[in-house]
């Protein structure tokens, strides 16, 4: 029973065992060629370049388009050259004829090294030999290349700029295409320009237009900026009033703000009150309109009697009126009639 049992487990961790190692083996060659790291043996060599700008530790070193190595360091020479250590396979020997290019990868800046063989003998170029300046050449000076193409690429597309351009440094650089084609893919895209000649004219005649219309009204244009200069000069030179009117207008509406929040009360019991006595005027709209009508001439009247001086006349001639005691509620009415010959009418 006990051996049973022993079988038993030794079994799935026996498969255990082999499946984590296909696995860890997997992956360790995975990761091994997506870095580029090769276990083969290599040796190390030397070029010395008038300039590697861009190039970087790490970066390719390729035969054909083939990585077969790469750069190890960098370091200034002589003060004026630049001198690299690279590593290449052990299993491709160099010449020394072999030449070494610093080459782009790329539009956006990173380089390789692409080496060559050259017309010479079959001599093989020892580990740690250096391949001299006069067998080594720079990259293409992109910034002067592509300004020369300036104008072309500022009437293209993105993407045909990119074509395009990819194609230059591709087809300078030897890495593919030819002059021929190059030139035919140019002629292409001025052709495509050539058939828009009709938009591109129509374009340049409206700003003829423009500019002759500019040109007839030019003395009122300058005569505009002329004037616009002055308002900006004054501005300028009032810049400090104009800054203290400011800080004074943001202090006078912090305050007509403290105002309006202390009398919002008042103010809303009088917008109340003129609500009730507009609603009041209304219903008595008639007598209202008697008042209105009969004033001028009681104005006249009063205006007559007041001339003697600053005081009014005024004789009794009738009363009565209604008094309404407040406990009893007994009601009163008190009449005084005077017959005078003044109130005979």
């Amino acid at each position: 029973m006990r051996a049973t049992g022993a079988r038993s487990t030794a079994a799935p961790l026996i498969k255990f065992s082999l499946f984590a190692l296909v696995t860890i083996t997997a992956t360790a060659l995975l990761a091994a060629t997506i870095v580029n790291v090769s276990l083969a043996d290599k040796h190390t060599y030397r070029a010395v370049f008038s300039d590697v700008t861009g190039l970087e530790e790490g970066d390719d070193i390729r035969v054909a388009g083939v990585r077969v190595g790469e750069v190890e360091g960098i370091r200034i020479k002589d003060r004026t050259l630049a001198e690299i250590s690279f590593t290449v396979a052990s299993e491709r020997p160099l010449l020394t004829s072999t030449h070494a290019v610093v080459r782009y990868r790329n539009l956006v800046g990173q380089r390789y090294i692409a080496l060559t063989e050259g017309v010479g003998t079959d001599t093989r170029l020892r580990p740690g030999g250096t391949i001299p300046l006069s067998r080594t050449q720079p990259a293409l000076d992109l910034n002067a290349l592509l300004n020369g193409f300036k104008p072309l690429f500022a009437a293209l597309s993105p993407q045909d700029v990119n074509q395009l351009a990819t194609e230059i440094i591709k087809t300078l650089q030897g890495e593919g295409g030819t002059v021929n084609s190059l030139l035919a893919h140019t002629a292409s895209l001025t052709t495509t320009l050539a058939g828009r000649d009709k938009l591109i004219g129509s374009v340049i005649d409206n700003l003829n237009t423009v500019l002759a219309t500019l040109d007839k009204r030019g003395a009122r244009f300058s005569g505009l900026l002329k004037q616009l200069r002055r308002v900006i000069s004054g501005l300028s030179a009032d810049r400090k009033p104009i800054g203290s009117s400011l800080v004074s207008i943001g202090n006078l509406t912090a305050a007509t703000s403290g105002l309006l929040e202390d009398a919002r009360p008042a103010l809303k019991d009088d917008i109340a009150g003129l609500t009730d006595l507009t609603g009041t005027l209304n219903k008595n709209e008639k007598t209202v309109e008697g008042v209105l009508k009969r004033l001028p001439n009681k104005l006249n009247e009063l205006t007559g009697t007041a001339s003697y001086g600053s005081w009014f006349n005024f004789y009794l001639c009738d009363f009565d009126g209604r008094i309404v005691l407040p406990k009893t509620k007994q009601v009163l009415t008190p009449e005084m009639h005077v017959a005078r010959a003044r109130c005979g009418g």
